[in-house]
């Protein structure tokens, strides 16, 4: 079958099938675009420092918010507990994450940015926000803004599915 025809693939005896066209799904297109943009803000980071894309986000996370536990940085990413697990441990190994117990609590771990981390963090972040300026530096600031809208609206309207999935 010819890719620009509109007509249904059709399998053994002639049986049609669904046709998905991924150039207008929207999953795949968000996917496809956090995938080539979370690729380029990577070669800063990797370059410069070893992280992967996981280390760079929990780095970025505990910069941020200091004192989470491992599942509250999966949480909060949307990563894999077990991706963000891993991360943690080779960032805690390289020296830039230390994990303490929270407060009264021996039974809970908190991560924080150790010195190093910082230092990793307080270099990485500049270029990761111009990275962001160069991104969106064609819209005026009502697309900006409509952007973030629609993209806080999808968040919200995919986690009421999902909870409504099952």
């Amino acid at each position: 079958m010819n890719p620009c025809d509109d007509r249904p693939a059709t399998g053994p005896g002639g049986a049609a099938h669904a046709r998905l066209e991924l150039e207008h799904f929207l999953p795949y297109r968000l996917s496809v675009l956090s995938n080539r943009v979370s690729s380029a803000i990577a070669r800063v980071y990797s370059e410069r420092f070893g992280l992967g894309v996981t280390e760079w986000r929990v780095m970025a996370v505990l910069g941020r918010y200091p004192d989470l536990s491992a599942g509250e940085v999966a949480q909060r990413t949307a990563m894999d507990k077990v991706a963000v697990s891993r991360a943690v441990a080779r960032l805690v190994d390289a020296g830039q994450l230390r994990r303490d117990t929270h407060g009264d609590d021996r039974r809970r771990s908190v991560l924080r940015l150790s010195r190093a981390g910082y230092a990793i963090y307080d270099e990485v972040a500049p270029h990761a926000l111009a990275f962001e300026a160069r991104l969106l530096e064609g819209f005026d600031a009502g697309e900006r803004e409509l952007l973030f809208r629609l993209l806080d609206r999808l968040d919200e309207l995919e986690l009421k599915a999902e909870a409504q999935a099952f």
